[in-house]
């Protein structure tokens, strides 16, 4: 990153030649919200889950989750998550609670796996006990295949519908982007399974007709990089965000059994410049995203706002981290249109990883790095 410095309105700027862009003005914290600490201390947090009562379930990456308490205290490290790959961009990712979690206790989180051949982005489920010091009756009910030697995107959103069935976004591990146009494989894809890990039967390569030669009848949409970023929007449909390369980062709606495009179109170039494939942003039967950023902004965590705790205006507004430019991203969209971006709270000074709304109706952000943060988005006087 490059140097910083404060604005007489008290906003944060960023120096636009260490950056290699443009000049944009700051993003001034006239929006009448405020950061509030929640926790720190945290090494590389990854995703949180609200689980009742003020307290928060909190994966970091090296491979640990953790209890943060109402007054900010971190517990022990839970006994009985397994063993990650905290390589490069592996470890332990993102975290959810079932749908039903105030009866059963469940959790669902996802991970880069180790084992024969290298790594894999894998998913399981597993029961928090009452004291809060441990995982019990752990299921891994997905596994991405084939494992290959990478440490890079591992993708790792979990949403669950409201038929209890998860969604899974995966990264393309990026040596084998070619494989997310090709159905014989789960990089760069998003898969749906029910939650004891079978192909959700409404899966467009599950159907009864059978599906295409070789088809993984877990696949539910294809032609992804690296979604960091899924939540399901007021339309019910399910919404990514993923990372494009050197440039076009992308907002996208998922249709069942649509082809996203990648790395066939891209907003984006080759690390250090030069054109992907044939260097192209549209092709008939791809889908083109709702919204791109050039340069990226490397997105990470998304949360649509369904709560008028900051007014009217912000309502299913959606919400994204920026862990290149540090900061909080307000995007509108009107009947399924980008209509307009807000740059928020440029002082978070840290990469954003995760965004989630709590049962208070408030935002909750998490920065990741060696000393991460949770912080409360409040609104001002």
């Amino acid at each position: 990153m490059g140097a910083l410095w404060r604005t007489g309105i008290g906003s944060w700027c960023v120096a636009a030649s260490a950056l290699g862009i443009g000049w944009w003005p700051a993003a001034a914290s006239a929006t009448g919200v405020r950061l509030e600490p929640v926790a720190q201390g945290l090494q590389n947090p990854w995703a949180m889950a609200s689980i009742g009562e003020g307290r928060w379930l909190v994966t970091e990456r090296p491979g640990r989750m953790r209890v943060v308490e109402p007054d900010g205290r971190l517990g022990e490290p839970l006994a009985g998550v397994p063993a990650v790959a905290a390589v490069g961009q592996g470890g332990l990712l993102d975290v959810i609670t079932d749908r039903d979690f105030p009866r059963n206790r469940r959790v669902h989180f996802c991970y880069a796996e180790p084992g024969a051949g290298g790594n894999s982005t894998a998913m399981a489920s597993a029961v928090l006990a009452p004291d809060r010091r441990s995982l019990q009756d752990l299921r891994v009910v997905f596994r991405q295949t084939p494992k290959v030697d990478s440490r890079l995107h591992f993708g790792c959103r979990i949403v669950q519908a409201g038929d209890g069935s998860l969604f899974l976004t995966l990264g393309d591990r990026y040596h084998r982007m070619q494989d997310a146009q090709t159905l014989d494989n789960h990089h760069g894809k998003v898969v749906r399974v029910r939650p004891d890990g079978a192909a959700h039967v409404d899966n467009p390569f599950a159907r009864p007709s059978g599906p295409p030669s070789g088809a993984l009848p877990e696949i539910y949409s294809l032609g992804h990089r690296n979604p960091q970023g899924a939540a399901l929007g007021p339309d019910g449909a399910l919404w990514l965000v993923e990372h494009g390369p050197q440039g076009g980062d992308e907002v996208n709606r998922i249709v069942a059994g649509r082809n996203y495009g990648w790395p066939v179109i891209t907003y984006g170039e080759n690390y250090g410049g030069g054109a992907i494939g044939e260097g192209i942003t549209a092709r008939a039967g791809l889908e083109q995203p709702l919204k791109h950023w050039t340069p990226s902004i490397a997105p990470s965590g998304m949360v649509w706002l369904r709560s008028d705790r900051y007014g009217p205006s912000w309502q299913n507004s959606l919400f994204v981290g920026s862990l290149k430019f540090r900061y909080l991203s307000r995007l509108v969209f009107e009947q399924g249109r980008f209509v307009r971006e807000e740059r928020l709270l440029p002082e978070i000074g840290a990469r954003v990883r995760d965004v989630r709304e709590g049962p208070d109706g408030l935002l909750y952000l998490l920065t990741d790095d060696a000393n991460g943060r949770l912080l409360r988005v409040v609104p001002g006087a």
